[in-house]
């Protein structure tokens, strides 16, 4: 597993998820449909942020960041490329929640709204506050107030 276990270990113990994969898992689905929502730079810099490497030798902290980082980005190299070229998407806070039951494989009794709150809080602990205002401002009304109270 990469370094990146402190990370998941908020998103496990938040999200009422049974272990790291699991909230590995859920963690990649909740930012791919974050990024659907936003605009190439916008998720350019979110990205760039969580990655926050000078050149130098990494510390064990920015090892982490880095591999927050590579949960960010789309591991589909056919997806990462379209969704670099088509406009943001639009669809509202119940389409949001149903794409992360759908698609990211929730243990029973785990609902969209307690992972994606986990991962949202431990999102915002790796972000400055301005790529938080950034982000805020893509997501829908409903999803935007989880994200706020994250």
């Amino acid at each position: 597993m990469p370094d990146n276990t402190a990370f998941l270990e908020k998103v496990k113990k938040q999200g009422s998820l049974e272990d790291i994969y699991d909230a590995r898992d859920v963690t990649e689905v909740v930012f791919r449909t974050m990024r659907d929502l936003m605009n190439t730079d916008a998720s350019d810099r979110v990205e760039s942020e969580l990655r926050q490497n000078d050149g130098s030798v990494p510390t064990p902290a920015e090892e982490q960041q880095k591999e927050i980082a590579d949960l960010w980005k789309d591991t589909n190299p056919i997806v990462s490329f379209l969704s670099r070229i088509r406009p943001p998407l639009e669809f509202d806070a119940d389409t949001f929640l149903f794409r992360i039951r759908q698609e990211a494989s929730l243990p029973k009794g785990v609902s969209p709204e307690t992972v994606v709150q986990a991962i949202f809080s431990a999102t915002k602990d790796e972000l400055s506050q301005e790529r938080v205002k950034e982000v805020a401002e893509f997501l829908p009304p409903k999803i935007k107030q989880m994200w706020q109270q994250a």
